[in-house]
């Protein structure tokens, strides 16, 4: 299936590694020209150079903090120069910590905040208005299972990610007028940096092994297995894709199964 990509420009957070790093060797390999962004300047210049050479694609290398008001808009303004336009837009970060209520202070909360839900506002603030002119655009959200079905244990995750997913469904019906759709895309249990933090951050509470949290939570999935970046990949870059013209609004899992609710 062709998805429409080529000479696409996209912007694509967290990108010099895990699931940034699929979904932007997706767009590239489909032709789009993509803007790697992290705060390290070393990992993303690694990454450019091995995107690049394995799909021919244009590639820049952006580092900025998304915890900074300037620095994103500086950051929007430098991708959108760099290929003439920015048609697509990926807001992804790190997850924040984990632990019971009880283990966040505010300051916790307000670091989480600013990195999980204001980096998402200040972002679609800086790109929306270009996509509406030239009335086509793609703003896919990395999100988390969290929001359909809570994980103990992650409460500022938890709570920021459904916050992000009011605020996506929202843009989502302002701009569609505009042929620009807003949509979600919720990682299952994926094989990632965060993923070991979070096996390594459990057996440290609870006292068990690495290898018995990784056997928890693959019992838990219906497909035996935990996810591949690639594959949180694919789905971002069909949801950029003109093939996806006519779905927005959408918060899309890709958990093997993982949330139990029908919706």
């Amino acid at each position: 299936m062709d998805l429409g990509l080529n000479g696409k420009a996209a912007l694509v957070c967290g990108s010099s590694q895990g699931l940034g790093r699929a979904i932007a060797e997706a767009l590239a390999a489909e032709g789009a020209h993509v803007v790697l962004n992290s705060r390290s300047a070393g990992s993303l210049a690694v990454t450019r150079d091995e995107i690049a050479a394995a799909t021919g694609a244009r590639v820049e290398a952006m580092a900025a903090d998304l915890t900074d008001a300037a620095a994103i808009d500086d950051l929007v303004a430098r991708a959108t120069q760099a290929f003439g336009k920015l048609d697509i837009l990926v807001t992804n970060t790190g997850g924040p910590p984990s632990g019971p209520f009880e283990a966040h202070s505010d300051e916790a909360w307000r670091a989480a905040i600013a990195n999980n839900l204001e980096s998402v506002v200040r972002l679609v603030r800086a790109a929306l208005p270009g996509m509406k002119e030239r009335r086509w655009g793609r703003i896919v959200n990395v999100t988390s299972i969290t929001v359909k079905q809570p994980v103990g244990g992650l409460i500022l995750s938890n709570s920021l990610r459904a916050a992000v997913t009011g605020f996506a469904k929202t843009i989502s019906n302002e701009a569609a007028p505009f042929g620009v759709t807003c949509n979600c895309v919720l990682p299952g249990y994926t094989r990632t940096a965060r993923l070991v933090d979070l096996a390594e951050q459990n057996a440290s509470r609870s006292g068990g092994t690495i290898e018995g949290a990784y056997e928890g939570w693959t019992q838990e999935i219906p497909m035996g297995r935990l996810g591949e970046p690639e594959e949180i990949g694919a789905m971002a870059a069909y949801l950029c894709s003109e093939r996806a013209a006519y779905v927005t609004g959408q918060s899309v899992a890709v958990d093997g199964g993982w949330i139990k609710g029908l919706f």
